[in-house]
């Protein structure tokens, strides 16, 4: 298996870490599926901007050359970034003129002999076959550059080196705009070419046979990432499904009498694969129960928010402290005067307005929701360590000033700015636990307030509940689905 170059080993690190900061959870799974005896290549839809390549980059198990367009190599810390990483330029049409049209061929089969002879050498290399970015729940026009690529590698390994793999990737995000939300990161298993994909191209071939192969193999990607990426025709469609799969779950935990708790990222997108498919199946020999099953999830839903409540509300009242909380009124009620406001406030002086320019630079050059994501990264990345920085230089010349006026104190400046960044750092995360718990805490209160108050209603939607759930069941009778239920109602496994 290859081994990085150190450079490459930094960014990634680097990465890794924007990505521990941004995101509250990271789940991967799949890894078994990325072959460890070849090259390959790792395709993918493109949702999230930069953020899709970070991800994929930071859980690879393998290392990963990318193909990017040119523009972003001018970008300051990101361009040194992707050098650093092997990222090889991609030449669009869009960005350049017409007059340009045979430099930008040229480049862009430079680019495709970099990224081929990275997969004919044992490595992988990953492409976005789309091209651009966007905020759609399925795929947009797939480009026949990873079929190209494909090919090109097979025509630069040796002879009796195995084939490359084609290793779809699906991306997945809760929030895909929001600070500390959560991803998953799905490999699954390498394309089954069939035997007229499956071959090497020979020196002889017309160029029309290629490009038909080319478009054939990209037929076979797109077929592949649909079901991969959990496509669906519309965003009002997908809601849907999502708001189907919270309320299966929480029926099929009542029935348990058990609480799972909090769906990790994983198990949300295995419950919305199994209801997808279920649906798709039914919709082809039964639309019109389906779309009254559809008719009957939306007024149930229409009444839970009307309640401001939850599924699994439904069932029993949520916690009204967690264990961080407890840590965090147990820490109030020690330094409620003395520690806790004045350390608070410190980070908030600092990170506050560190927070407030990141969002306002977001809002102000994001185009489209896929941008928000990548924005907040690479301008967080450097917005919030300047401002760290500042707070240091200012506790550095506040001990100066103090000893200078009382000598009595300690002439210890670089100690000075040391503990001022680190309760600048601690005081942001402490502020962070302390915002999420205060609204946790209120939450809590509304709810049990709200059940005992709408008896009624809520023992209707119960019941609601119940037989929406025995319908999607229904649905899925017989269906070969992705995972399994587990006793809890959980699904479990890909």
């Amino acid at each position: 298996m290859e081994r990085p170059a150190p450079a490459y080993r930094l960014a990634v690190r680097f990465v890794r870490g924007l990505l521990r900061i941004f995101f509250r959870e990271i789940e991967v799974t799949g890894l078994e599926h990325v072959p460890t005896d070849r090259g390959g290549l790792f395709v993918s839809w493109h949702p999230n901007a930069l953020v899709d390549p970070c991800l994929m980059l930071a859980r690879s198990p393998r290392s990963v050359a990318f193909g990017a367009r040119h523009g972003l190599f001018r970008w300051p810390v990101l361009g040194q970034l992707m050098r650093a990483l092997g990222t090889v330029p991609i030449y669009r049409a869009r960005d350049m003129s017409s007059a340009q049209t045979a430099q930008r061929r040229e480049g862009n089969r430079a680019s495709l002999d970099a990224l081929a002879k990275h997969v004919a050498d044992g490595a992988f290399s990953a492409l976005f076959p789309e091209g651009e970015s966007h905020d759609e729940p399925h795929l947009t026009e797939i480009k026949t550059g990873a079929a190209r690529l494909y090919y090109r590698a097979r025509e630069l390994q040796s002879t009796d080196a195995p084939p490359p793999a084609i290793v779809p990737v699906g991306l997945h995000y809760d929030k895909k705009r929001s600070f500390r939300s959560r991803a998953l990161v799905w490999f699954h298993p390498p394309l089954a070419l069939p035997p007229e994909l499956d071959r090497t191209p020979v020196p002889d071939e017309s160029p029309g046979d290629a490009r038909q192969r080319a478009r054939d193999l990209t037929r076979e990607i797109e077929r592949v990432l649909h079901d991969v990426i959990h496509a669906t025709e519309d965003w009002e469609l997908h809601r849907l499904l999502h708001r189907g799969r919270k309320l299966v779950r929480a029926e099929r935990s009542r029935r348990a009498k058990q609480d799972p708790g909090r769906p990790g990222v994983a198990e949300r997108t295995l419950g919305f694969a199994r209801l997808r498919k279920a649906y798709y199946h039914r919709i082809e020999i039964d639309p019109a129960g389906v779309a009254e099953v559809r008719r009957r999830v939306e007024r149930y839903d229409d009444e839970l928010r009307a309640l401001g409540l939850d599924d699994h509300h439904l069932d029993r009242n949520p916690r009204l402290v967690s264990p961080w909380l407890v840590a965090v009124l147990l820490a109030q009620a020690l330094f409620v005067f003395l520690l806790l406001p004045p350390f608070l406030i410190a980070g908030a002086l600092v990170n506050g307005p560190a927070a407030l320019v990141t969002a306002g630079l977001t809002a102000v050059l994001a185009a489209r929701d896929k941008d928000v994501a990548s924005l907040k990264l690479l301008i967080g990345a450097v917005v919030f360590p300047l401002a760290w920085v500042g707070a240091g230089i200012l506790g550095y010349r506040a001990s100066q000033q103090l000893h200078t006026a009382f000598p009595a104190i300690p002439d210890q400046p670089w100690l000075a700015s040391t503990i001022t960044v680190a309760i600048v750092l601690l005081s942001g995360i402490a502020s962070l636990r302390y915002v999420r718990a205060a609204r946790e805490t209120w939450r809590a209160t509304r709810v049990r307030l709200t059940r005992s108050l709408a008896i009624r209603s809520v023992a209707r939607l119960r019941r609601e509940r119940a037989a929406i759930c025995d319908r999607f069941e229904e649905m899925a009778r017989e269906l070969n689905l992705p995972g399994s239920v587990a006793d809890d109602g959980t699904i479990q496994g890909p």
